[in-house]
């Protein structure tokens, strides 16, 4: 096999900031810049990597990705250049920032390995940071930031530029994934049969294990453990966000964290002199996507997409499920964990443990960059333990955008070759939904639903979809009676009949 082509990673950083103080904590690039630094430590070449970099590959930030997190203290026009002036990468050649999607680590390490393996780069740095915590405290103190940076803009993109949510949709308040989650969570519980009190128990179960391993990683931001109760019963410091999610059940945004991974060849590493005990192989990985909408999916707990990127991701590594030892499945909410183990067959409970971080909700959720963090935990895991093999899972949007790597530093035993995604992604598109419509009327029942909460703790409207008589799909929201709400909440309604009115575009479900 030709060692130019074929791909390792080499380095790996982490940083978690903890700085109260908005006018001393560093910016989300220069906490970016720490962890790439750390990063390049890790290589045992230090700093002079950097300008022998010829690709940098810069993970969205939130606060160029959703409307909820828009920084108000100005934004980088090219936002990988700045991250490069930091660290002086002065002969990077490709400059890339990604669209948004928490599957992008992962799918950016396939591309660039992808991209080695073809000998069409041969050095490349990916990083993501976020500050949120400090530009929150700065905007709840009143203190003006200044986090501009105006350069060029000339760099390129990766990804895939769409917004997760349909014009119907978003008309519905469909447009986040506080809202969308908790919508496929009710359907996982109505296929799983739970009520709603088992339902809230069985997913308070799952987490406090997440829970436990972050309360053992340094880096986690939540190092408390929580317990079953504490997660699974609403209280006054854990209300329901978007029903059945307690707080306790959502991603914690609100952190300082950056993570950064150093990729290249054999023979590249071999020539600078760096250890074999720090490569990691990528020996298995694919990509693909469901539906783009969840008004057209199948049904609201499956994912034919991570079915078909596992089994792929499997047949590249020439092993099973059985034969890795580390897991960390992606875990903005519990919905994407149970979906996960259901399409690779994983047990909920099972003994080696979910999470090698602590998951989104206590080790921390930074944005898109996550799972830059899951695969420098398992590189770390994996040198330890070089005859071992780990597995991640990335996934974007809602249940959307899967990603998987299957990792060992043990080698390869053939050429690096991926499998066109298009050749499986076509079999995705053709199996789709039931017809949807924009404007519905008539008799109906609810196929799956959410009730959306304030910060006074109060539910204020509620999202859901529904079919009529004929199996046409709908989008609707109820009418904001706070008594309704409640019941919605206390009482199941899923298959809940009434009938569905369209007034000023939008459609109103009326329970009987």
């Amino acid at each position: 096999m030709n060692e130019s082509l074929m791909p390792i990673l080499v380095g790996c950083g982490q940083i978690t900031q903890r700085e109260e103080d908005p006018t001393i904590a560093l910016s989300p690039m220069d906490l970016t810049a720490k962890a790439c630094i750390q990063a390049a430590e890790d290589t045992n070449i230090g700093k002079k990597i950097f300008n022998l970099l010829d690709t940098l590959v810069l993970i969205r930030s939130f606060s160029d990705t959703s409307w909820r997190f828009k920084c108000p203290f100005g934004s980088y026009s090219n936002p990988p250049k700045s991250l490069a002036n930091r660290i002086s990468a002065n002969n990077v050649n490709n400059l890339i920032y990604t669209f948004s999607g928490g599957n992008m680590p992962q799918w950016t390490i396939n591309r660039l390995s992808e991209k080695i393996a073809e000998g069409e780069i041969e050095l490349a740095l990916i990083a993501g940071g976020e500050a949120l915590n400090t530009q929150k405290n700065a905007q709840r103190n009143k203190i003006n930031l200044n986090w501009n940076e105006i350069t060029d803009n000339n760099y390129g993109r990766w990804g895939i530029d769409k917004p997760g949510w349909s014009k119907v949709e978003e008309i519905h308040k469909m447009n986040g994934a506080i809202y969308a989650y908790p919508m496929i969570e009710n359907a996982i519980r109505g296929n799983l049969g739970h009520n709603i009190k088992e339902h809230l128990s069985y997913m308070a179960d799952l987490f406090s294990k997440f829970s436990l391993t972050a309360s053992l990683n340094p880096l986690a931001d939540k190092k408390k453990k929580f317990t079953s109760k504490e997660i699974g019963n609403v209280s006054e410091d854990n209300p329901f966000i978007g029903f059945p999610y307690t707080k306790l059940m959502n991603a914690n945004a609100f952190i300082d964290q950056s993570a950064a991974i150093i990729i290249t060849n054999v023979a590249k590493a071999k020539e600078l002199s760096i250890p074999k005990n720090k490569w990691v192989y990528l020996h298995g990985c694919a990509d693909a996507y469901d539906h783009w909408f969840l008004s057209d999916r199948i049904n609201y707990y499956s994912s034919p997409a991570m079915s078909i990127v596992a089994k792929e991701a499997f047949e590249m590594a020439k092993c099973k499920i059985e034969d890795i030892d580390y897991l960390d499945l992606y875990s903005c909410f519990p919905s994407a964990i149970e979906i996960a183990c259901k399409e690779m067959n994983i047990p909920i409970d099972d003994s080696r443990g979910l999470t090698i971080t602590g998951g989104l909700p206590y080790f921390g959720g930074p944005g898109n960059n996550y799972v830059t963090h899951s695969i420098a935990e398992m590189m770390n895991k994996l040198r330890q333990n070089p005859n071992k093999k780990g597995l991640i899972t990335a996934n974007g949007n809602y249940i959307t955008k899967q990603s998987v790597g299957i990792y060992s530093c043990k080698p390869i035993e053939k050429a690096f070759n991926i499998k066109d995604p298009q050749l499986y992604q076509n079999k995705i598109m053709k199996n789709k939904g039931p017809k949807f419509i924009n404007t519905a009327d008539g008799k109906a029942f609810i196929e799956t639903y959410t009730v959306m909460y304030n910060k006074e703790r109060d539910p204020i409207f509620s999202i859901l979809f529904g079919r009529l008589k004929n199996k046409k799909r709908f989008i609707a929201n109820t009418i904001n009676d706070k008594n309704l709400l409640k019941e919605m909440t206390n009482k199941d309604y899923l298959k809940a009949s009434g009938k569905v009115v369209n007034k000023d575009s939008k459609n109103i479900f009326i329970p009987d």
